[in-house]
């Protein structure tokens, strides 16, 4: 489900560009997307306390698949807005995939959470070269450009609705009688939780900063700085594997070293990848600030999902999920549409000077957070 977000990711604001009424709606499909996973977060947290997990899981499958439909009929048409409720929908279906690793958790058990969630992230580093390569092999499939890419798009989509017919269902069996349970909101829970609150934050800025540079890349690389479209291909590609091959080892130092450890190591990393992204805009630099742009989400993302389940109990989980995802992809579509915006008036360099700011105020955060000292690590 992940390769249609890094199809988007490549492509979506290419396409943008040429059938866009103003250049700097660009990246508006790409920001679309995301309003499209946050707007879905917590209806779908309702949808699966109501119904279960499987069943909402497979509709959501179909929804991409739709997705897919609209916007091939969308680029044969040039029709940006009608592209851009494509983007939407297919955010839909990457909300449904972001509640997989809640799934899995709750399968394993919490002793378990940060070696399977690294081990489900996994998958998504073969997200970084499927999407990619069907946007290349879909380029030139039909007469209209880059309208085969979603075509193939379509049936990848169609092979996850075939996977999820086999799983299992999971719903929430309250120890409590509903009429006992406390009725605070899935927002009053997570502020009231130093622990909630620290996981939050820490993946609203690693996805708010991840999004507003990388959604501005393929723009910056192969439209302003002259790249080849094979050059920012692979500099999207390495920054996706980036974002999912350190999973390998990252829930391993994590049980290993701590929360606080992984979270100063994905500070670092972003930082790093600011610092590199403004000496120049030669290839070799926009490939290692991706990359590391790409190791910093993934030590902040781990960490965040590791820490959530440590702070809510059974009854209270999808609210708080729901609520959670609601304010992190929220920030993650605020900072992908911004970024359209900004590098249309103030250029790549504009882009990288507003990432260092939140990233001080997000290491400030941490010097005060209570939230390490009430976990075990």
């Amino acid at each position: 489900m992940h390769s249609g977000g890094s199809l988007m990711i490549f492509i979506a604001a290419i396409i943008g560009a040429n059938i866009a009424p103003d250049s700097g709606q660009a990246t508006l499909p790409v920001a679309l997307m995301i309003a499209g996973v946050a707007s879905s977060a917590i209806p779908l947290g309702k949808l699966q306390l109501r119904f279960g997990r499987k069943l909402i899981f497979i509709a959501f499958s179909l929804l991409a698949i739709v997705a897919c439909a609209l916007a091939c009929l969308a680029i044969s048409l040039q029709h940006f807005y009608l592209f851009c409720s494509a983007a939407f929908l297919m955010g839909f279906a990457i909300a449904s995939a972001h509640q997989y690793r809640f799934a899995v958790i709750e399968h394993v058990g919490i002793h378990h959470a940060a070696l399977v969630t690294s081990l489900l992230l996994l998958g998504g580093l073969l997200s970084a070269f499927i999407g990619p390569e069907i946007a290349v092999l879909g380029q030139n499939l039909i007469a209209t450009e880059f309208m085969g890419s979603f075509l193939l798009l379509g049936f990848v989509f169609f092979f996850s609705f075939i996977l999820l017919l086999f799983i299992d269902n999971t719903h929430v069996v309250p120890s409590l009688p509903h009429s006992q349970l406390p009725q605070q909101s899935g927002l009053q829970i997570i502020f009231r939780s130093p622990v909630l609150l620290l996981s939050l934050v820490t993946a609203a800025v690693g996805y708010g900063v991840m999004s507003f540079i990388m959604t501005a890349t393929p723009l910056t690389m192969h439209e302003h700085a002259g790249h080849n479209l094979a050059d920012t291909k692979f500099v999207i590609q390495s920054h996706i594997a980036a974002m999912f091959l350190p999973s390998l080892f990252s829930g391993y130092l994590v049980s290993r070293l701590g929360y606080r450890y992984i979270i100063w190591l994905g500070l670092i990393a972003l930082l790093s990848s600011v610092v590199i992204a403004l000496i120049n805009t030669q290839f070799l630099h926009f490939w290692l600030a991706l990359v590391l742009l790409g190791i910093g989400w993934n030590f902040l993302f781990v960490t965040a999902t590791v820490m959530l389940p440590q702070g809510h109990n059974d009854e209270d989980r999808f609210k708080v999920q729901s609520t959670n995802d609601f304010i992190v992809f929220s920030f993650q579509a605020l900072a992908a549409l911004s970024s359209g915006w900004f590098l249309y008036h103030w250029q790549w360099q504009g882009i990288l000077l507003i990432a260092l700011p939140v990233l001080v105020m997000f290491m400030i955060f941490l010097f005060f957070s209570k939230g390490f000292i009430l976990l075990k690590k």
